[in-house]
């Protein structure tokens, strides 16, 4: 943990702190990528897990559309971009150790490539994984709305 995160510990609610020096001490894993979770934010429905870099989060945070970075793709990635199932951020919020994300968004129509609206959708339980939601759109149909 780095030395402004553990004094940002004390700090009383609602101080402010300069978002340079804190994206400063972001602890990006050794890709440069940080893990960015994607809630609801009036459901509290867990959305999406994906990655961020430095550009993506600061692009996110000044134009308030979410864009990740897709590992795959070696690229910045604005959801929606290729579905037309855009996220637009609501708050951001770092946790405790500055090494994950959570980002509270207004999700439009489904968030999972699958056509689902979560990416969570497979359930492991004891003795076998249930599928625990259904697409709402074809993934073929998905992906050809976007374009």
């Amino acid at each position: 943990m780095t030395d402004l995160l553990k004094r940002l510990e004390r700090e009383p609610c609602d101080s402010r702190h300069s978002l340079e020096e804190v994206l400063a001490n972001v602890r990006f894993n050794g890709d440069g990528l940080l893990p960015a979770i994607a809630q609801q934010h009036d459901s509290g429905e867990v959305l999406m897990m994906a990655w961020m870099n430095r550009e993506a989060l600061e692009e996110t945070l000044r134009t308030g559309r979410v864009c990740y970075y897709s590992r795959s793709r070696a690229r910045l990635w604005r959801k929606g971009e290729s579905s037309g199932q855009q996220q637009h951020l609501k708050s951001a919020s770092l946790d405790c150790d500055g090494d994950t994300l959570l980002l509270q968004v207004e999700q439009t129509g489904p968030a999972c490539h699958t056509g689902r609206r979560s990416c969570f959708y497979l359930s492991l339980e004891a003795d076998s994984a249930r599928i625990n939601s259904a697409a709402l759109i074809d993934p073929d149909e998905l992906y050809t709305k976007g374009s």
